[in-house]
């Protein structure tokens, strides 16, 4: 068999896997994806700079002068950007390769001159969504790709042009502690979010149970299972980072990346917690269905306990048994009063039934099965015990 030509059309698969496949190690544009915007903001402790850049060549200029530089790229249209971003920094193929990839388990990887930090980033309007974040820490500079638009980092750029706090003084390795800190500190408003919605959902469950419950269930649960990808493995790459024996980051900033972890772990046990209640919310509405299906069941069979005697009353009189060929068939129908009278029967035997079903509590609520004993004879209240306390609450002796 002769081997097939080097032109030849590739098989049918997917797309991503041919567009890291080019000659020149160039990743071509993706038209579903947002155009790179590349925004750095460098800085020393006396003076900053940002800006807008146009083309990775000038990043060159700025990691000459400036001790810190910031580069943020929003967006991943165009992989070949990516890739000149890449090369300017000194990144590795498969580092960057993964970036334009973005469907990564939050991870670290260090390198020889720098280290890569995968995580996710949330936002929560009307729905959770979720982008990687790509981050690289190197000497004298921090990149990160983010895959559109949007960010938490507000408040470290307001820092930084305020001189707040110490992160102009520091390095790289500080900035990266800070903005890993930000994304992190961005999951609590989510699930403060998420813990109103259980708590809604806990008050309809209970009061109004119905299929939209059980919808608001079935979403609370995807968005706690979404977070949960998103730190489990990120917990363990904080550990790995915060272990990692590299000259990139300061022993002081290890400290700082500690409590990072113990932020993660945290995030870890609220969303468990929630998760367990939203399961207990799924069998409180089960219950809650279950028992008002119960409910009318229980006014259904009333109903058709009490029209079956009427019922027979009925039959018994329609069969006509006339007295006119015997004395004992049926004197009630010549009977001037026979019509009432079967009526009146109907009636009371009616209204005794539902006394009856009220005695036994199985009309009105179970208040009468709790306070009445097996005998159908009224329970006595329990006595208090020794101490004086009341078993049922209620206090003794002032009249509390």
């Amino acid at each position: 068999m002769s081997p097939a030509p080097d032109d030849a059309a590739p098989a049918d698969g997917p797309d991503i896997e041919f567009r890291a496949l080019r000659a020149d190690g160039a990743m071509p544009a993706d038209p579903s994806q947002i155009a790179p915007e590349m925004v750095v903001l460098a800085y020393s402790p006396e003076e900053m700079i940002e800006k807008v850049i146009e083309s990775p060549e000038e990043i060159h200029t700025l990691l000459e002068r400036w001790p810190v530089v910031w580069l943020n790229v929003s967006g991943l249209g165009d992989g070949r950007i990516v890739h000149a971003i890449g090369e300017v920094f000194g990144l590795h193929n498969l580092a960057v390769e993964d970036v334009v990839h973005a469907q990564q388990r939050a991870k670290v990887e260090p390198y020889d001159d720098h280290i890569f930090i995968v995580n996710r980033m949330m936002k929560f309007e009307d729905v959770l969504d979720t982008e990687q974040l790509s981050l690289f820490l190197g000497r004298g500079f921090v990149l990160t790709i983010q895959e559109w638009p949007g960010d938490c980092w507000d408040d470290v750029r307001h820092r930084i042009r305020t001189k707040h706090g110490h992160i102009r003084g520091a390095g790289a390795d500080y900035l990266a502690y800070a903005l890993i800190d930000a994304v992190i500190d961005s999951y609590f408003p989510i699930l403060d979010r998420i813990s109103d919605k259980l708590e809604e959902l806990d008050n309809h469950v209970l009061e109004r149970p119905s299929t939209e419950s059980v919808v608001g269930i079935h979403r609370i649960k995807r968005e706690l299972i979404a977070i949960r990808r998103a730190c489990w493995p990120f917990r363990e790459a904080m550990n790995v980072l915060m272990r990692e024996e590299s000259t990139l980051i300061l022993p002081e900033t290890r400290l700082y990346l500690r409590d990072c972890y113990d932020h993660t772990i945290r995030i870890v046990e609220i969303v468990e917690t929630y998760r367990e209640l939203a399961s207990g919310l799924m069998d409180v509405y089960l219950s809650s269905v279950s028992h008002r299906t119960n409910d009318i069941m229980k006014v259904l069979t009333i109903f058709a306990a009490i029209f079956i005697p009427l019922s027979f009353i009925a039959a018994l009189y329609g069969m006509n048994f006339h007295d006119e060929r015997s004395p004992w068939n049926m004197p009630e129908l010549s009977w001037r009063f026979g019509y009432p009278f079967a009526l009146g029967l109907m009636a009371a035997v009616a209204v005794a039934l539902l006394g009856f079903f009220r005695y036994k509590g199985w009309l009105g609520g179970d208040d009468g099965l709790r306070r009445r004993d097996g005998r159908g004879r009224a329970a006595p209240d329990p006595p208090p015990d020794e101490t004086g306390s009341d078993p049922a609450g209620r206090r003794q002796g002032n009249g509390e």
